[in-house]
């Protein structure tokens, strides 16, 4: 039996990369809510707060429905 090493550490390295990037996205999300919701505490709306967060969780959205695609053998 022959493993390929390279293309393991490739797949790890990704896999790494991607789930730090993602964590990163969805932190910045939160990121956004939060300061909605300080400026809705202080009398005023941040509509770029609501943005930010929606694009950020929208991003986390499509980087699980790919990963769920590309599992499930039924969607190929």
């Amino acid at each position: 039996m022959h493993l390929d090493w390279t293309a393991l550490g490739e797949v790890a390295a990704v896999s790494t990369g991607v789930t730090v990037a993602v964590v990163v996205v969805f932190a910045l999300g939160v990121l956004g809510v939060a300061r909605a919701e300080g400026a809705r505490d202080d009398g005023g709306g941040d509509v770029l707060g609501f943005a930010q967060a929606g694009l950020c969780f929208l991003a986390c959205a499509a980087v699980v429905a790919y990963g769920i695609y590309l599992i499930v053998p039924q969607f190929h």
